[in-house]
């Protein structure tokens, strides 16, 4: 029996009761009474809009609310744990939905942060506070090669794939950005309706299934990616080497989720599952990647091309950047994504064993160009747990020039991270291809939510930028950022790391460079 069904079952026996109550026995009135706010409560959570959790669930669903409201004792389990099960710092998600509601507000009787525990970050401010820019910078994509640059949002949406999310949380997720003046990574499930419908900037990703410009063998369609990404609401097109959450290995989709339209989109077979390859079929050398995404940049008409990593090897990536100088092109943007990513389908030992966390993936990757002298052609993303004006900030003193949050947009959408990702029954209708649990969630409502945590946290960024003494992310420094490394010292980021000079690689290595600048090979990579 339908939802639906239920509830008006609910309400014709409660009014079964009333009139036992009415022509038998008063005692009747013990039964209509519970059933009748039983089911006036359910018939409201079927027809409202803001909670997705009550549609799926009418009357049930409040039990979920009710344990946020019982802290701090459920908090820790029920609100603080991320997919991987190791706690956030704060509360992110009350943050995330707070903004997303448009309910954020300042916090009174002073911080809840141990600011003597031994790792504890803080940013430094100046006795000279600017004044906030009243409107937001952006970040210009496009080198020397690029025909057609696209100006960057500070934060943006980070790579989710119609498949792995449902129609309904694509679609608020592209209408935020288009809304919010962002743009959204399409995730590695090809570019469908949904992405485009709403009008939102897109950074069209292509993994190593060449999802959506695949050929029958499964290889890359080069007519089909040309076709595909010379439409207007593509700004960028990316490769995704590997994922922060699970390098190595390639993605899953359960053939469960598999619809036709889904199959349509991907080019590939109706419910069967889809696993994508581990690696790239179009290149296999530093210089065949090179020359790949200056194809990539030529097919799709002049506009910028990238790549995704979540960083490995460093003399592996110097290797690239050896053939971005031999090549004479390179990339117009590199996303970095940190080991600290979340995702519902990573196996629990690349999730906490494998890759490099995101503050050293940035580090690696800036300090590698900066050598190579090859910084100012190559915009950087951040991508890993990025859900407050804080956190981008963070990213930005250490390397990158711009953020892309995954996790906290699909807590603005309505995510309880219920971990039903993989099994199509997603309570929220985030995570579904069942229809009936993807209308749950509004489009309208979401997508306003969406445009209002970005808003939110990139004013949030500018404020604590603004009283650092700075007005531009070019403006902030390594030695506005602090890191206690014991109870009694701290140190900023300049003392804690090598920074290296422009072109420092190409003349004279530092010591702590010098083997893996001298093993780099543009033709091979070196393990």
């Amino acid at each position: 029996m339908t939802r639906v069904g239920i509830v008006l079952l609910t309400l014709v026996i409660a009014l079964g009761a009333v009139v036992a109550a009415v022509a038998v026995s008063p005692f009747w009135w013990f039964a209509a009474v519970p059933l009748a706010l039983v089911g006036a409560t359910a018939a409201r959570d079927l027809l409202q809009r803001r909670h997705s959790v009550l549609r799926n669930y009418p009357f049930l669903g409040h039990a979920r609310f009710l344990l946020e409201r019982i802290r701090p004792e459920l908090q820790q389990y029920f609100i603080e744990r991320n997919y991987d099960g190791r706690p956030f710092d704060r509360d992110v998600r009350s943050i995330v939905y707070e903004r997303a509601k448009g309910t954020d507000a300042e916090e009174p009787f002073g911080t809840e942060r141990d600011v003597y525990r031994t790792g504890h970050e803080f940013l430094v401010p100046s006795m000279a506070p600017c004044p906030v820019p009243r409107t937001p910078p952006r970040v210009r994509i496009g080198g020397p090669d690029c025909a057609r640059p696209y100006d960057m949002a500070l934060l943006n949406v980070s790579a989710m794939s119609f498949g792995s999310l449902s129609s309904n949380a694509v679609l608020a997720l592209n209408g935020g950005a288009a809304a919010g003046g962002f743009a959204q990574d399409t995730g590695e499930g090809g570019l469908s309706e949904y992405h485009l419908r709403p009008g939102g900037d897109l950074i069209w990703e292509i993994g190593t299934g060449y999802f959506g410009c695949r050929t029958d063998e499964g290889g890359f369609d080069a007519a089909e990616f040309a076709d595909k990404s010379a439409h207007d609401h593509v700004k960028c097109v990316s490769l995704k080497l590997s994922q922060g959450a699970k390098p190595g290995i390639g993605g899953v989709l359960p053939g469960a989720k598999v619809n036709a339209e889904i199959a349509r989109v991907r080019d590939v077979p109706p419910g069967r599952t889809v696993i994508s390859p581990p690696y790239h079929q179009v290149f296999s050398t530093p210089r065949e990647l090179v020359r790949f995404i200056a194809r990539m940049r030529e097919l799709s008409g002049g506009k910028p091309a990238g790549f995704k990593l979540c960083v490995g090897s460093r003399a592996q990536f110097l290797a690239v950047c050896k053939a971005m100088l031999e090549e004479g092109t390179a990339p117009d943007f590199i996303v970095v994504d940190g080991a600290e990513g979340g995702t519902g389908a990573a196996p629990l030992e690349f999730a906490d064993h494998m890759g490099t966390p995101l503050t050293e993936g940035l580090l690696t990757v800036h300090n590698a160009l900066v050598g190579a002298g090859l910084r100012d052609r190559v915009k950087i993303g951040a991508s890993g747990k990025i859900a407050t004006g804080a956190d981008l900030v963070k990213r930005m003193v250490q390397g990158a020039d711009y953020g892309n949050a995954a996790r906290a947009m699909m807590f603005a959408v309505g995510c309880i991270q219920a971990q039903k990702c993989h099994t199509n029954t997603c309570p929220t209708g985030v995570t579904t291809q069942d229809p009936h649990r993807a209308r749950a969630l509004d489009v309208d409502d979401k997508t306003l939510r969406v445009q209002r945590f970005q808003d939110a946290t990139v004013a949030g960024a500018l404020q604590l930028m603004a009283s650092m003494g700075v007005t531009d992310p070019a403006q902030l420094r390594p030695r506005m950022l602090r890191r206690r490394i014991d109870p009694f010292t701290e140190r900023s980021y300049a003392e804690l790391y090598e920074w290296l000079e422009p072109g420092q690689l190409l003349v004279e290595p530092p010591a702590s460079w010098a083997a893996d600048w001298k093993t780099a090979d543009p033709d091979r990579f070196t393990v």
